[in-house]
C-alpha cells in the first residue's frame, strides 16, 4: 500500500507518527488541557490529506472531504466509489488524483445515501455520462429525522469556533468550510436488489454486496482480483454510531453483525472504510473486522441479557462495557459512537420507552417536578447556590441538573443559564467522544448567547 502526501512518496508510519506529534503539540494550546481533548487531537492524524494507492489501479482520497473517495482505474476509464460531500471537495480530489485518474468516468457507485458520500457526483461525472449505481433502497431512503434543537446542540460542531472544535469523530471538517449539499448529487441510473450483483466495469470485475448496518442500503464493493473490499460506513476506526445524538432511529444491530460476518468471509487483503485510513494485510484486515463485529455483538448481547433480567437503561449503562481486550482495540475507541448511547438505543428499539417502573407510566411534567423540588429545598436561590457550589467543586453534571430544575420553572433565568452553560462547557472539554463534546459545547454557546 503506497501513500502520497502533497505529491511526495513517504512511508505512512513515519508521516502518521510525525502528524500525531505535531497535532498534539501544535493544536493543544487552543483547547483546555484535558485527557479527552488530547485524545481527540491525536485522532486528527487519521484525517490528514493523502492519496493512498491501496492496490494496483485502486486509490483512495483520505481527508480531502468528510468521507473517503475511491478511484478504481480500469482499462477503458475510471470508476468512482462515493463522491465526497460537495462539488468544491470533489474538484480538489480530482486535482489530487491527477494523472492517476483517466477519463471517461464509466461509473459512479454510491455505498449509501448520506450527503457526505454523495454530494460531489456532478463534478466526477463531468460530461462523461457515467452509470450511477446503488442499491435500490438508496432511492427510497428518507432524510434523517433529526429533532428541533432544544438548546442549539449540534453533534457535528459546525458552528463552533476554531478554538473549540477538534473533529467530528469520523472527519476533521464536517460542513464547516465546505457545507454538505445535495447540489452535486446525481440520482442512480442503475440499481440492484437482493443480496448482491456481479459487474464488470471498464474491465474490472467486482461484486456489489448489500450489507445493511450504518444505513439500510449500505453497499460494500468487493474487487476479487485485487482482494480489495470497500466497506462503506459499516467499518470505521471508531466505535460505530449506532444510536446517534443527532436524532435518528437506532441502527439495526443484528443486521450489522450479519453484514460484518459476510465481509469477514471474503478474506480481503485490503480494506477501505468510508472514512479515515485503509487497512492492508490479510491478517490485519481480518483482525480489524473481527474485533469490530465482536465489539458490537458484545454490547448487543450484554444489553439484551440485561433487558431480560428487568434492568433499566440507567442500570444497563453502568454495567454494559466492552471486554478489556476490545476496549483497548484501536478500531473501537469511542470517538464517534458510544457504548452508553448504544445501550440506550437498543433498549428503546427492543423494549420500548417504558423502563418497568410503574411510577414512570404517567410521570409529573418537568416543570411540576421542579416546582415541588424547589419548594422542598427552599426555592430557586438555594438551588442556584447549590449548583454554583457543585460547579466550583468540579461536580459538573450535578451543577447542570440543578440548573435545569430552575430553568424548568423559569426558562430564561440568567444565573441558571450561565451555570448550566459553564457546566456543559466543562463536560464538553473533558469528552473524548467527539459528538458528545460538540453537542455540549454548542449547547453551552447557545445558552450564553441567549442570557
Amino acid at each position: 500500500m503506497t501513500q502520497y502526501f502533497d505529491g511526495k512518496l513517504r512511508k505512512a508510519t513515519l508521516l502518521l507518527t510525525t502528524v500525531m506529534a505535531l497535532t498534539a503539540a501544535g493544536y493543544a494550546g487552543a483547547h483546555e488541557e484535558t485527557a479527552g481533548a488530547k485524545t481527540l487531537l491525536a485522532h486528527n492524524a487519521d484525517f490528514q490529506k493523502q492519496i493512498v494507492e491501496v492496490a494496483k489501479g485502486v486509490y483512495v482520497a483520505v481527508g480531502y472531504s468528510a468521507a473517503n473517495v475511491t478511484l478504481i482505474q480500469g482499462k477503458e476509464g475510471a470508476i468512482i466509489v462515493d463522491t465526497s460531500a460537495n462539488p468544491v471537495d470533489a474538484k480538489a480530489i480530482i486535482e489530487a488524483f491527477g494523472s492517476r485518474m483517466v477519463r471517461p468516468v464509466q461509473a459512479i457507485i454510491y455505498t449509501h445515501n448520506h450527503p457526505d458520500h454523495s454530494g460531489g457526483a456532478t463534478v466526477f461525472a463531468g460530461n462523461d455520462k457515467p452509470e450511477i449505481i446503488s442499491h435500490r433502497l438508496l432511492v427510497t431512503a428518507k432524510p434523517d429525522t433529526g429533532r428541533g434543537k432544544r438548546e442549539g446542540g449540534d453533534a457535528f460542531g459546525t458552528s463552533l469556533p476554531d478554538d473549540q472544535f477538534i473533529n467530528a469523530g469520523t472527519q476533521l471538517e464536517y460542513g464547516r468550510k465546505t457545507p454538505h449539499t445535495r447540489e452535486g448529487f446525481l440520482p442512480p441510473t442503475q440499481t440492484f436488489d437482493g443480496d448482491s450483483k456481479n459487474l464488470t466495469l471498464s474491465g474490472v470485475k467486482m461484486e456489489l454486496l448489500h450489507t445493511p448496518g450504518e444505513s439500510d442500503e449500505n453497499t460494500a464493493v468487493w474487487l476479487p482480483e485485487q482482494k480489495v473490499l470497500l466497506a462503506g460506513d459499516n467499518f470505521l476506526k471508531t466505535f460505530p454510531n449506532i444510536a446517534p445524538l443527532r436524532g435518528l432511529p437506532t441502527r439495526k444491530i443484528d443486521e450489522w453483525i450479519t453484514s460484518l460476518d459476510k465481509i469477514i468471509a471474503l478474506n480481503a487483503e485490503h480494506l477501505i472504510p468510508g472514512h479515515m485510513q485503509p487497512v492492508s494485510g490479510a491478517a490485519d484486515v481480518k483482525a480489524a473486522l473481527t474485533a469490530y463485529r465482536d465489539g458490537i455483538k458484545s454490547v448487543w448481547d450484554q444489553t439484551m441479557a440485561g433487558i431480560a433480567k428487568g434492568m433499566t437503561p440507567d442500570e444497563l449503562v453502568q454495567t454494559v462495557k466492552l471486554p478489556p481486550e476490545l476496549a483497548e482495540n484501536p478500531y473501537l475507541q469511542e470517538y464517534y459512537g458510544s457504548v452508553a448511547f448504544t445501550v440506550r438505543g437498543i433498549y428503546v428499539q427492543q423494549a420500548g420507552w417504558f423502563d418497568g417502573n410503574a411510577t414512570h407510566i404517567y410521570p409529573l411534567t418537568e416543570k411540576d417536578r421542579a416546582t415541588r423540588l424547589l419548594a422542598m429545598t427552599g426555592g430557586q436561590a438555594n438551588m442556584l447556590k447549590s449548583a454554583e457550589k457543585a460547579l466550583s467543586s468540579g461536580d459538573f453534571q450535578w451543577a447542570a441538573e440543578q440548573a435545569d430544575y430552575v430553568l424548568a420553572v423559569e426558562p430564561h433565568n440568567p444565573e441558571a443559564r450561565k451555570i448550566k452553560a459553564d457546566a456543559l462547557t466543562e463536560l464538553g472539554e473533558r469528552q473524548d467522544n467527539a459528538t458528545a463534546r460538540n453537542y455540549y459545547l454548542t449547547a453551552a454557546r447557545y445558552l450564553k448567547k441567549n442570557l
